[in-house]
């Protein structure tokens, strides 16, 4: 498993999204970027997480810092979320794991004595050069995206 950290270089990605189009480290290089991965789409905790980062979009798009969602739902399952949440940003479908295990968040994880593998919560926030600034592992959604702003804010002063 890869574990990166901050100031490593962002591993590459080419993912499509519920918007019909892919999205790509290449074309975002020059511009911040937050980079979240959640577990799956439409369940309680992924959806607050999701509503709270829709819910500060203005705010990311003032200060130019796009957000891109990343799970391994398939496209359908992507969209039909967005529709049902009002989701306006692009949530990337990595079905077949390239990006979560390159960025260290598919891991095993235990639930009643079950050990399985899953995407553990957790956000990247990447520089125009495509360096790794900051890392929220294992994120807790109540507060995430506050502590998200707070850090671009003191980050750029």
């Amino acid at each position: 498993m890869t574990t990166l950290t901050e100031g490593a270089k962002a591993p590459n990605f080419e993912m499509q999204t519920q918007l019909d189009k892919s999205i790509s480290l290449s074309e975002l290089k020059g511009k911040k970027f937050i980079l979240y991965f959640y577990p799956k789409a439409d369940t309680s905790g992924c959806t607050k997480e999701a509503c709270a980062f829709e819910e500060n979009l203005s705010t990311l798009n003032k200060i130019n810092i796009p957000v891109i969602g990343v799970s391994r739902d398939p496209v359908k399952k992507l969209k039909a979320f967005a529709d049902k949440y009002n989701l306006t940003f692009p949530l990337a479908s990595d079905e077949e794991g390239h990006v979560t295990e390159a960025y260290g968040v598919w891991v095993e994880k235990s639930m009643y004595g079950r050990k399985y593998m899953g995407i553990e919560r957790a956000t990247f926030l990447i520089d125009e050069q495509g360096t790794i600034v900051k890392i929220w592992p294992k994120v807790k959604v109540t507060g995430h995206v506050e502590d998200v702003l707070k850090t671009i804010q003191e980050l750029d002063q």
